[in-house]
């Protein structure tokens, strides 16, 4: 038998027959205001790297934490749905403008580290949530108490080493977060499938779970590159 004269049916590779309709409508637009937030989001890290206005990065971030907070705040309706996609795409603006420090910091050291970064970060995510989509209903919801306990740990950490200082713990905190974060992506994307199906439908708050996953994916990966681009730059000399 010639493996290759198989064919493969794609059709099948997009059925997820064990999420119900509506909860697959949900999802699609949960990924299309992702894609929403994505496009915002580079437009407000472009804008912050041509402008090269440092203290917006700080200002972006306090300006996004209150939209964020106005979201929430904002009950979900049909009456509403139009006024939280306005916030939706400041709250995504004001995250790509917050990204501005960290990518001036990346363009200096070595600008391909920001497309690298990106793609990386684009190829982790998609795996990460197909592989929920795909896999058994709940059967990753048990990470939730596991990556909570992962984060405590790590800003307790963090704050420690602002007296330590040290640079193997820095590294070792970001290739942690790297990890946990892949597992937020698994257990936010089934923890929104199991929302849906008990009937919470709010597709504009699940897109921020997602967004916020990938956008601190992003930034440790980014953060990783540089170092180690740095760390190569110093070997040379």
């Amino acid at each position: 038998m010639n493996i290759f004269d198989r064919k493969i049916n794609f059709d099948a590779l997009l059925k997820f027959s064990h999420i119900t309709p509506s909860t697959q409508q949900h999802l699609k637009k949960v990924y299309a205001s992702f894609a929403l937030c994505m496009f915002v989001a580079a437009a407000g890290a472009y804008v912050h790297v041509v402008t090269r206005f440092i203290q917006a990065g700080l200002l972006s971030a306090l300006g996004s934490l209150g939209l964020m907070i106005w979201l929430m705040a904002t009950p979900h309706s049909r009456e509403t749905e139009q006024k939280r996609l306005v916030l939706l795409a400041g709250f995504a603006f004001l995250t790509g403008g917050g990204l501005g420090p960290a990518l001036d910091l990346c363009i200096a050291i070595n600008p391909s580290i920001l497309p690298t970064a990106f793609i990386g970060t684009a190829v982790i995510f998609t795996c990460f949530t197909l592989s929920a989509l795909y896999a058994r209903r709940r059967s990753y919801l048990f990470l939730g108490g596991i990556l909570m306990s992962a984060m405590s740990l790590m800003l307790l950490f963090s704050l420690a080493n602002l007296f330590f200082g040290s640079v193997w713990l820095f590294q070792a905190n970001l290739y942690v977060g790297l990890v946990v974060m892949c597992g937020f992506v698994l257990f936010d994307t089934q923890l929104i499938i199991e929302k849906a199906e008990h009937g919470d439908k709010d597709y504009i708050w699940h897109c921020i779970d997602l967004f916020l996953d990938f956008v601190t994916l992003f930034r440790k990966l980014m953060m990783i590159l540089a170092m180690n681009e740095k760390d190569k730059k110093k070997e040379k000399k």
